[in-house]
């Protein structure tokens, strides 16, 4: 038996995600026990995504949330579209081999392909934008840009980087602040929440029963998975776990393997079209790369998102909007005068080597997390992949689920330290 998993939180009415995504659908709770062939639990990117390519193969299939619809990072992050692994491919290649590297990058291209296909296919309208900028701080970033740019041509057939240099960062991003970057321009941005409601929409559209305000607090292996909302219960042939950090306790051998960061994002007041293009002239979504980052974009009304600060205790860091505002104006100091509208923030799971965790605790109990980072694209990837292998085409899943995974030192109470003390050497090298 798995044990219960706790869920508390806010809504999303701090983000101005919320405050632009419209309408919210209210959604029932489980008030009966039910019978399905799958039980999805967790209603975000992976568990919608999952939902809709079963239901899609004609599979019954549940949806458990213990919030609402995108309620966790799937309505909260950053909304940047990636292909790639936030443990990069050489961690891949290493361990696997040249070959299942190979596979693995197509796969995270075919990720951020699916988010369009699935936008184009569901009218989905999430204010997609193709586009993104890799921006260097220093020249060994730019050299490592570089060789990263001829390493993924030369091993992975991919020619789309564009390496940029100072005399062209204008025409990127308009900051004193970089030296240069590589530009990617078949990766971009999104709005996270319109993008998780949408996907709901569509998996309800094709026949999936979505619960809200439903937290499981167990979950009976078996033949017949028995999982239990109180003593409600739904029986699954298969059940897909999407809770990521939200799960808890709910499976403690997936617990171990994560830890939750939280990550913040703060929103200007509209700037106006010209003002905008100005500072971002192609619209891209821009991050740094150093290891603890800023990333930031503009929105569909012209606001600037600007987020990156994480925190490892859980609890919101102290002047929090003021922080980000000052790490904001570093890059753009004209915006002095700016009024800030909205702050909010949210969870990420990291796993120990920024790959991602995929795998089954039972046969027919699979699970995928530890996105790192990397979800909005690459989860929706995860759930087709479960979806394949609950049909019985697990190839493309056990692929993934051959990445090796340590658990985090010292269990819940010591990990927070541990990740900081390991992170510290990270932060000194951003400097250097």
């Amino acid at each position: 038996m798995f044990g219960s998993l706790q869920f508390a939180g806010q809504e999303h009415v701090d983000s101005w995600y919320a405050a632009s995504a419209g309408p919210f659908k209210a959604r029932a709770s489980l008030t009966e026990s039910l019978a399905a062939d799958v039980c999805v639990v967790g209603a975000g990117y992976t568990g919608l995504s999952a939902a809709l390519e079963l239901a899609e193969r004609g599979y019954r299939v549940v949806v458990l949330e213990g919030a609402r619809v995108g309620w966790g990072a799937s309505g909260r992050n950053g909304g940047q579209v990636l292909s790639d692994l936030a443990c990069g491919m050489d961690l891949v290649r290493d361990e696997l081999g040249q070959q299942a590297a190979s596979e693995v990058w197509n796969m995270t291209r075919e990720a951020v392909d699916l988010v369009g296909q699935r936008c184009a296919k569901h009218h989905i309208d999430a204010d997609l934008v193709w586009g993104y900028f890799h921006a260097a701080l220093k020249d060994r970033q730019l050299r490592e840009q570089a060789a990263w740019q001829e390493d993924a041509a030369r091993h992975y057939g991919y020619d789309r980087f564009e390496l940029i240099g100072k005399d062209r960062l204008p025409e990127m991003v308009n900051s004193e602040r970089y030296v240069g970057g590589l530009y990617e321009p078949d990766a971009g941005h999104i709005h996270p929440l319109k993008y998780a409601l949408g996907l709901a929409r569509a998996a309800e559209a094709a026949g999936v029963r979505i619960f809200e305000h439903s937290a499981v607090t167990e979950i009976v292996p078996g033949a017949t998975v028995r999982v239990k909302v109180g003593k409600l219960e739904v029986r699954a042939e298969s059940v897909v776990l999407a809770g990521n950090t939200y799960l808890g306790k709910l499976v403690p051998e997936l617990d171990k393997k994560i830890m939750p960061v939280g990550t913040y994002i703060i929103a200007t007041e509209p700037l106006g079209e010209g003002r905008a293009r100005s500072l971002i002239p192609k619209n891209l979504a821009v991050c740094d790369a150093n290891f603890v980052l800023d990333y930031f974009r503009f929105t569909r009304d012209t606001r600037l998102l600007f987020g990156g600060r994480v925190s490892y205790t859980g609890m919101t860091p102290v002047g929090l909007r003021e922080t980000m505002r000052r790490s904001m104006l570093k890059v753009f100091p004209s915006l002095e005068n700016v009024k800030i509208e909205y702050d909010w923030g949210g969870f990420v799971d990291i796993t120990m080597n920024r790959a991602p965790h995929f795998g089954r605790v039972k046969p027919n109990i699979f699970f995928a997390q530890g996105f790192s980072g990397h979800g909005v694209a690459l989860t929706g990837l995860a759930g087709k992949l479960m979806a394949e292998a609950i049909h019985g085409e697990a190839e493309r899943f056990d692929l993934f689920a051959k990445l090796s995974h340590h658990s985090f030192p010292g269990g819940s109470f010591l990990r927070t330290p541990a990740l900081v003390m390991a992170t510290s050497y990270y932060r000194l090298r951003d400097y250097l």
